[in-house]
């Protein structure tokens, strides 16, 4: 006899992934609507935003170095100009009105001290008070000295400081004294370049704010106060249209409330 067994047939149906029922649309779908959600969630933050901020985190992140700018806020380095006792010709007729920061706790620290320094500016410095800027930002003041053909801070190259510059950092000393709030100093340079590639204008930045700093000790400032001394090369023209015009070359000094 042959063999009994029974003859089984399997019937095997294929099903095709990626087809209507599928699940992979689903996960396509849900990524859209993440990024979508995500998009929209941004666009939201930003308009709630005061444009005087988005214009300082936009200029954070256009000059951003990781070596010159590590620990310190966003809000540091950009300063809309809530009051504006200078510009960039100079400081401001006795006559012209100045603009006051709407925070009353700014507004205080801020006027106050812009108001002291004026005074000792038009006092000890009317020689050269359309070498000094003032004006402020949200956490405090800058002060700027600027060169001027004739009447440098430094001699060109150089980080050795003038007896002008000297002077003009010096009764700048004499208003800083009178707080306790604490203090950066920052050297700029113009877009002239060194044809030496063993120095650049980033030593120099740097070597002209340390200079500024010991100016500042020597003139009774202790050092506890300064928080921050920098240089930035020529990567924050004052005078954005003339990267070689001399008021690029300054000294600022930041004083945070």
């Amino acid at each position: 006899m042959g063999d009994q067994r029974p003859i089984i047939i399997k019937k095997v149906k294929k099903v095709a992934h990626g087809g209507a029922h599928g699940g992979s649309w689903k996960v396509a779908y849900a990524d859209f609507v993440t990024a979508m959600m995500a998009f929209f969630l941004l666009m939201w933050l930003i308009s709630m935003v005061s444009p005087d901020k988005k214009a300082r985190v936009s200029n954070y992140f256009k000059h951003y170095n990781l070596f010159e700018k590590s620990g310190a806020s966003i809000m540091d380095y950009e300063e809309p100009v809530k009051i504006q006792i200078a510009n960039k010709d100079g400081m401001q007729n006795s006559g012209e009105a100045s603009e006051y920061n709407t925070d009353k706790e700014g507004e205080g620290f801020q006027a106050r001290f812009m108001e002291s320094l004026k005074q000792e500016i038009a006092a000890k410095l009317a020689d050269v008070q359309d070498q000094i800027i003032i004006r402020a930002f949200e956490n405090g003041v800058r002060v700027e000295v600027v060169d001027k053909d004739g009447s440098p801070m430094f001699p060109l190259s150089s980080s050795l400081m003038t007896e002008r510059g000297s002077k003009i950092i010096g009764v700048i000393a004499q208003t800083l004294k009178t707080d306790d709030h604490p203090i950066a100093v920052e050297g700029h340079t113009d877009a002239r370049v060194f044809a030496s590639s063993n120095y650049s204008n980033w030593e120099l930045s740097t070597a002209r704010a340390s200079a500024a700093r010991l100016e500042l000790e020597r003139a009774g400032l202790p050092s506890h106060r300064l928080m921050r001394v920098s240089g930035f090369a020529s990567t924050q023209p004052l005078i954005e249209e003339n990267p070689l015009d001399a008021r690029n070359r300054r000294i600022s000094i930041l004083v945070f409330k």
